[in-house]
């Protein structure tokens, strides 16, 4: 949906409210209130600041051309969300609607009309995440980095976000999961060049940055990736399995040959010059048959 897309049908103010506090309440605010003379005005485009909390770090240029067109044509038909900006006097900080101001600077309009609306850093990160998640315009790496900041700026729970944006706790966490790929391989989502897809299927993936590379340079899907991730794992445990079973014919004799003395399960794994001896027993009786043994060894030696 496009920034210059109408709201449509106004969601239950109350439910948002109880869901990210303020932030929603602010956003989703009486229309009659917003209006007001004093909230709704018009201000010069050098008085607007990008948000300190805006989630969004790609925009599009290709899409940005489209909306400057739009906007050079009709104007700004959708107010800017703004409060005064902290440190700057007579400067408005952005809160929802970057899109359109950058679009109006490329559409070189000298105003723009905005909503002033008086809040907290707290309730002013809300705004910025829910209305870039409800128009789904962030990217995973984005939506990953907004639900982090929430959660460590601000006290939120992965639960507390889920239920108050309308997703999984799950979802929460495996966006945030993705924060923790390679930069080269977030550099890939933040493009475009994967898809949030690909990124859940890496994020446990060792190898996941040549993985990566590889799904770029030859195009694979989601499930290309997915199938290659369990054809290695497969592999890795034939290795290994193929590993325990290959064993020195010397050693394997004598496993043997103290098995039968013992008459206990005895297991040799070598280690270069040395390894481990590991002697089974079942009940207490055998372990004292073993110490027995060995006193008697000791015994001999003196």
């Amino acid at each position: 949906m496009s920034d210059e897309a109408p709201r449509g049908r106004a969601p239950d103010k109350a439910k948002a409210a109880r869901g990210l506090g303020r932030g929603l309440s602010a956003l989703f605010g009486d229309e009659e209130e917003e209006r007001k003379p004093e909230n709704l005005r018009n201000v010069a485009i050098e008085q607007l600041k990008p948000g300190r909390f805006q989630p969004r770090r790609h925009f599009d240029a290709e899409s940005l051309d489209a909306l400057a067109h739009s906007v050079r044509e009709q104007g700004i038909l959708q107010p800017i969300l703004v409060r005064r900006h902290p440190s700057e006097p007579n400067t408005y900080e952005i809160l929802a609607g970057e899109r359109r101001w950058r679009a109006a600077q490329a559409a070189q309009l000298h105003e723009v009309p905005v909503i002033l609306r008086e809040m907290d850093d707290r309730a002013a990160s809300e705004i910025a995440l829910i209305e870039n998640i409800q128009r789904q315009d962030l990217n995973a790496i984005e939506e990953g980095e907004g639900y982090r900041r929430l959660i460590e700026e601000f006290g939120y729970t992965q639960d507390e976000l889920g239920r108050a944006l309308g997703k999984s706790r799950s979802h929460i966490a495996n966006m945030m999961r993705l924060l923790g790929l390679p930069d080269e391989v977030k550099a890939m989502i933040v493009d475009g060049r994967l898809s949030a897809g690909h990124a859940r299927a890496l994020v446990t993936a060792p190898e996941a940055l040549s993985i990566a590379r590889d799904a770029v340079e030859k195009g694979l899907s989601v499930r290309d990736i997915e199938a290659l991730l369990r054809a290695r794992r497969d592999k890795g445990a034939r290795s290994k399995v193929a590993k325990v079973r290959t064993k020195d014919p010397n050693v394997a004799a004598l496993e043997r040959e103290l098995t039968q003395r013992l008459g206990l399960k005895v297991a040799i794994a070598a280690d270069g010059e040395g390894g481990t001896l590991s002697i089974q027993y079942r009940t207490l009786d055998q372990l004292e048959i073993i110490l027995g043994l060995m006193r008697m060894e000791d015994l001999k030696q003196r």
